[in-house]
């Protein structure tokens, strides 16, 4: 189903008129459109925006961007901060919703990051009183606990602040094992989590070093590696990580062995966990150890990560040996983040020979990630890459081999000795079968387009096993053995390997080979678009594939451009392109209109085409599906038939008696535009009428003046705002007509006015007025919807910018008349909508232009939806409203 097309920003544009060049904005009232977010409190100082260039956080009150360098908080911020940790504190007082908490920490995280922490908790000691508190409190509640252990963790960060909560040894007591870890409160996930945020914050320097090593802090890590929650878990194997490379930066000439003593001590401490791990048993172990190894290689290129696998490749190359392998997802991550690292890429030192182990080891289901990830290396040993394409082919020469294809198969593993599993094992279960090719598939696709792709590449192969695949699927293969009977059985009717195939298949056609594959992949698609049993994505996906197998047009076209064997393609297309316009699924119909949509657009100037297609009952049946019941095929047969129309394809009207149809085509559309009531048929109307004036059209090129004026009336009352933005899409298509810029018509366009030399300037102006443009385009300005007053003002500032260059007032015929001026601005600040201008003198125009602060009105518009975001002292002043605790609790929302 097609996704809605909802307006993605419905702005109300919240300052002033743009009618005055730095004309002041209106205070904001009752009345206002502004969020209730966007509001600022009394006394909170002027609006602030949010640093798109700080990530988080907020702009300061002082004005100062955030990334700026500060040595405090904001004064105001400081007098409500003891007011805010008060409230924190009292058991008596709601804990403030998680929203607001998390604001406060990237708030705390911004002024740490460009100030000093230690400045900080000096000159507010209500913040180290409230840890004190949390810590002593045996009941915190979970959320404030949370908090106050990543809070800590922030503020610890840098060396001082750690030195300065150190002497009141409060973060021995919250990351301790005299913190909550014996609490209640520690049975619940989000407060270990805050534990383990808290500590990778605090992780920073070799001071927390020293604190993890020896507060035993690394055993409670590595024991929530085990964690029920998979959030926790993996937090703790993040920051073993973290920490392994934080103590080893220094380490880089220390000897590689971790166990005489010369590594840090949490390095040594959690290599010794890794390899425990390793040799366990258990698969979860191994798996946590293997994520650690994988998350510090991956991330660290220091001297000392080669030491680090030498001392435990060996641990690791010891779970092949196990039956079934232990965590294999895992190890092929590790083994990738070991192959793609730069200090492993000369083969003496990288994990080559473990990675054709592994391939050999592994089922194909497993080995296919590790072998795409080791194509897709220039540095990949050549023996190793004809192994992992080999284990990429078997399952493909597998399924030629269980049809009549046996030569094919042969040739598709010339040389790749493969995986050692067999892959024929695999056809016992439907589920392995099937999740087996359709990732064979994905992952020979995504290699297809690559540079570094084996070569060469069996791309006659390829199509067999492709095309194969798709007649097993539709039940029209051949088997060549009780294992290919098997196959059949498994595949028949598999809606996620036809879809496999064909997306497979399209991608093969960047190389298409002789002509014999093109026939042979031709009738493939011919047979999965004439199956009865084809489902609605089937048939989509084969519409795709089928664009992209047929030859592109030739430049320059001709009349007999085609060849035989696309014409005869073409040929028995058409009918089954016609029974699908007439399919009971809405799905099949809407997919039917985009597949003749660029199919005209790519070949309509072909005469062999044209002649094919009005010999069929195509082009009669999209425009009778004008009136389908369902909205996204009426909007689909739009923009069909105005594609056909433009290259006189298209025939009268199935139903004269259909209201416009007696004006044709394009009373047709101008109907639809009208009344319908579905959004996407309307929008598609809009698109096909603006390529029409583009074009030139000959329905358009009559009277294109009032075709312009009747469009523009219509859009303009329409409710949706993708209808009212292509009106000005129209409108300025028909600006650059009249107007005649330099380079901006269209090579068809025929019987357009242009005026192409300033004499012409006024009759420009006159037309641009009988269409009621500047009408449409001044209403548009104030739309609720800011894309289309962006569109809006943009056409604007076009239209004065080329009358400026083409000598403005001078050439639009004398002065205008000020009370047509004055009238016209008054009416339009007067109300957000106000009385049409009517149509005014060429020289008015020019004036009302000129009068208007369009740049600034630009400006505005180019701001985020929530430009005014509140500041921090809003944020705190927000929390302690919310508590009572402020004597004037009234707000402006």
């Amino acid at each position: 189903m097609k996704p809605t097309h909802n307006s993605f920003c419905h702005y109300k544009f919240p300052s002033g008129s743009p009618w005055s060049r730095g004309s002041p904005r209106p205070s904001v009232s009752a009345s206002s459109p502004l969020r209730a977010s966007q509001v600022v409190k009394p006394g909170a100082g002027p609006p602030e925006r949010v640093d798109p260039a700080a990530g988080r956080g907020f702009r300061r009150t002082d004005g100062t961007r955030a990334g700026a360098p500060s040595l405090a908080m904001d004064p105001e911020c400081a007098l409500l901060l003891p007011g805010l940790c008060a409230v924190l504190a009292d058991p008596g007082q709601p804990v403030a919703d998680d929203t607001c908490l998390e604001k406060l920490l990237d708030w705390f995280q911004t002024v740490t990051e460009t100030g000093s922490s230690l400045r900080l908790l000096q000159d507010n000691p209500c913040l180290v009183e409230l840890l004190s508190h949390v810590l002593g409190t045996q009941d915190a509640p979970a959320g404030l606990l949370s908090f106050a252990l990543r809070l800590a963790g922030i503020f610890g960060a840098q060396e001082s602040g750690f030195q300065y909560l150190q002497q009141g040894e409060l973060l021995s007591g919250l990351f301790g094992d005299a913190g909550p870890l014996g609490q209640a409160a520690w049975t619940v996930p989000s407060v270990r989590s805050g534990w383990v945020q808290g500590l990778r914050s605090l992780a920073q320097h070799p001071s927390a070093l020293h604190f993890l090593a020896d507060h035993g802090v690394l055993d409670t890590v590595f024991s929530l590696q085990r964690d029920p929650s998979l959030f926790v878990a993996s937090a703790a194997s993040q920051l073993l990580a973290h920490v392994l490379a934080l103590s080893m930066q220094g380490a880089a000439g220390s000897p590689p062995a971790p166990q005489d003593g010369a590594w840090p001590t949490c390095a040594r401490r959690i290599v010794g966990h890794v390899e425990e791990s390793l040799c366990s048993t258990a698969a979860p172990q191994v798996t946590q150890a293997l994520n650690v190894l994988t998350s510090t290689l991956g991330r660290c290129h220091g001297h000392w990560t080669k030491a680090l696998w030498a001392q435990l490749s060996p641990l690791v190359a010891r779970l092949l040996e196990r039956e079934p392998v232990p965590a294999a997802h895992s190890l092929v991550d590790l083994l990738l983040s070991v192959a793609r690292s730069p200090v492993f890429s000369s083969a003496d030192s990288g994990p080559w020979d473990m990675a054709a182990r592994t391939l050999s080891r592994l089922g194909p289901l497993q080995a296919g990630p590790l072998a795409l990830g080791l194509l897709k290396l220039q540095h990949c040993p050549q023996t190793l890459r004809t192994q992992a394409f080999g284990v990429l082919l078997q399952p493909l020469a597998c399924v030629l081999k269980a049809s009549a294809q046996a030569p094919e198969a042969a040739g598709l593993l010339d040389g790749a000795p493969g995986s050692s599993v067999p892959v024929d094992s695999l056809l016992s279960s439907k589920s392995a079968c099937v999740g087996l090719l359709c990732q064979t598939l994905a992952l020979l696709e995504e290699l297809q387009p690559l540079p570094q792709r084996p070569s060469p590449w069996p791309q006659e192969a390829l199509l067999g096993a492709a095309v194969t695949m798709l007649r097993l699927c539709g039940g029209g293969a051949a088997p060549a053995s009780s294992l290919g009977g098997r196959l059949c059985r498994t595949l028949a009717g598999c809606v996620r390997v036809q879809r496999a195939a064909l997306d497979f298949l399209g991608t093969l056609s960047q190389g298409a080979g002789p002509q014999e594959s093109v026939t042979q992949v031709f009738a493939a698609l011919l047979e999965c678009l004439e199956s009865p049993d084809s489902s609605p994505t089937v048939l989509k996906k084969a519409f795709q594939a089928t664009l992209r197998w047929l030859p592109g047009p030739p430049q320059p076209p001709s009349c007999c451009a085609l060849s035989p064997h696309t014409l005869l393609f073409l040929q028995e297309l058409l009918p089954v392109l016609q029974k699908r316009l007439c399919s009971p699924c809405w799905e099949v119909r809407d997919s039917a209109l985009e597949f003749l949509t660029q199919l005209s657009r790519c070949w309509a100037e072909q005469a062999d085409f044209r002649r094919a297609l009005l010999a069929s009952e195509v082009p009669r049946l999209a425009r009778q599906l004008l009136q389908d019941p369902e909205s996204y095929v009426r909007a689909s047969a739009v923009t069909a038939v105005g594609q056909l129309s433009g290259w006189g394809l298209q025939p009268a009207s199935t139903s004269p008696q259909h209201p416009g149809a007696q004006q044709g085509l394009l009373g047709e559309l101008l109907h639809i535009l009208t009344t319908d009531s579905e959004g996407f048929p309307r929008r598609a109307v809009t698109q096909v009428l603006t390529e029409w004036l583009r074009a030139g059209h000959a329905d358009v090129a009559q009277d294109t003046e009032q075709f312009v004026a009747t469009v523009l009336q219509v859009v303009s009352r329409d409710l949706d705002w993708e209808v009212r933005a292509q009106g000005l899409e129209l409108a300025r298509v028909f600006l650059v007509q009249t107007l005649g810029q330099p380079g901006a018509g269209c090579p068809y366009a025929v019987g357009l006015p242009v005026a192409s030399s300033p004499s012409a300037l006024p009759a420009a102006l006159h037309a641009l007025g009988r269409v009621r443009l500047l009408d449409f385009a001044l209403c548009a300005l104030l739309d609720c919807d800011r894309p289309v007053a962006q569109k809006a003002c943009d056409l604007l500032l076009s239209l004065r910018a080329e009358l400026a260059r083409r000598g403005g007032l001078q050439e639009a015929g004398g002065s205008p008349d000020p009370a047509a001026v004055e009238a016209a601005l008054r009416g339009w600040r007067t109300g957000e909508q106000g009385q049409p201008l009517g149509e005014l003198a060429p020289a008015a125009m020019l004036a009302v232009l000129d009068a208007m602060d369009l740049e600034g009105f630009r400006g505005r518009l180019a701001e985020s939806s929530d430009r005014v975001e509140r500041s921090p002292q809003s944020l705190l002043q927000d929390m302690l409203a919310a508590a009572g605790v402020r004597e004037n609790q009234a707000d402006c929302y």
